[in-house]
């Protein structure tokens, strides 16, 4: 179940003209089980009719401050809000919050959930030299400094442009999971190296970085700082490129030395060989031998210096595989076999010290389950 189930959200809408993309967010939000209550201030209303809102959200839109006080009754000390979302937010309303003007709707419930010290994200959208005004952008850092969450925007276009909606539903799960991961470092290894042969052909496995990607996004809902080592880029985490096992090892020690994480999770088909490379291209049509040099583990790297860490053993032999890691001194290890492999599910067993756990379902689920067994459990 998504942290936003049965939470009520306050959507506040400006006038961008990113205003339009708010009847898919709103969607996006009620399909995690969240209760959206869009508010538009006067301008946001001539670029998007609040009726379509009305109609997205099943919520009458709030257009003007009336006296049923609403900004009190969502936002004010005993609210009905969890979360103030401003989405889109313009330069206006952001220097309006920074300096305490409430002259608009949106602006008079951003006054209002602050004082309360609720939840309060924006997401802003405009073009990108109003973005970069020397005063905007020390109005965003006063509102980081209050402590609202600044999500986006993405620069594309010479635009400052709406993020992303998987990423702003990403952060409102973050603002309403209670954030138990708060002040950790997560560090993940993810999906599969490519040992190259020649100058044309790699050495790989059938990894897809699913479950590390879905281990990164958990650990960001749970608030944690990630950083996730892998082939792609992934919202909301820090992200570091590698190609080969070699790249891997030495970015692993690399974040030892300097970020000191507190758990790393190697979900990583990470290479037990790599090739001895023939320069140039093997010409084709005849058989060919290959060398194969093996590799140091990463785990041994860091076992000692990361006080949690999370290994996945592959293989037909993978449950004693698991045991074997425990015994050298990883806290949970999960026995996985190939058919796991590019799959949006999975099946695993997890092992610590104290249990042996079934875990079958979508890999987001097993990603919040392993969380849980880290946060939850005497595991160490």
């Amino acid at each position: 179940m998504s942290y936003i189930a049965g939470k009520t959200i306050v959507l506040g809408v400006c006038g961008s003209i990113a205003a339009v993309e708010t009847i898919r967010l709103i969607h996006a939000l009620r399909r995690k089980g969240a209760v959206v209550q869009p508010v538009m201030s006067t301008a946001s209303c001539s670029i998007i009719h609040p009726d379509a809102l009305t109609y997205a959200s099943g919520k009458e839109t709030i257009t003007r401050i009336t006296g049923h006080v609403e900004h009190v009754y969502y936002c004010g000390d005993e609210g009905l809000a969890d979360l103030l979302l401003i989405a889109p937010c313009t330069a206006n309303t952001i220097s309006k919050i920074a300096g305490g003007i409430d002259d608009t709707t949106v602006t008079t419930f951003a006054t209002t959930a602050l004082g309360r010290e609720m939840p309060v994200a924006i997401v802003p959208a405009m073009h990108h030299a109003m973005f970069r005004h020397t005063i905007v952008m020390k109005n965003l850092n006063a509102l980081k400094e209050a402590g609202i969450a600044v999500i986006g925007p993405r620069i594309e276009e010479g635009k400052a442009k709406f993020a992303h909606q998987d990423e702003i539903v990403l952060w409102c799960e973050r603002l309403l999971s209670g954030c138990p991961l708060s002040g950790k470092k997560v560090l993940i290894t993810s999906g599969r190296c490519e040992e190259p042969v020649d100058d044309i052909r790699v050495l790989t496995t059938r990894s897809s970085g699913i479950m590390g990607q879905e281990l990164a996004f958990e650990a960001f809902r749970l608030g944690a700082e990630v950083t996730i080592l892998h082939r792609d880029t992934i919202i909301s985490c820090r992200n570091i490129r590698i190609s080969t096992a070699a790249s891997m090892y030495d970015a692993v020690e690399a974040e030892i030395k300097e970020n000191k994480p507190d758990i790393y999770i190697s979900a990583a088909a990470i290479s037990d060989f790599a090739p001895v490379k023939v320069p140039g291209k093997i010409p084709s049509g005849e058989p060919v031998s290959i060398t194969l040099d093996p590799l140091p583990k990463i785990l041994d790297a860091v076992l000692g210096n990361i006080p949690i860490v999370v290994g996945f053993k592959l293989g037909d032999d993978s449950f004693q595989g698991a045991e074997k890691m425990l015994d050298a001194g990883v806290t949970m290890a999960l026995a996985n076999t190939p058919d796991n492999l590019g799959s949006s599910t999975g099946s695993y067993i997890l092992l610590d010290k104290n249990s042996r756990t079934k875990l079958s379902g979508s890999k987001q689920d097993i990603a919040r389950q392993i969380f849980r067994k880290i946060l939850y459990s005497d595991i160490q």
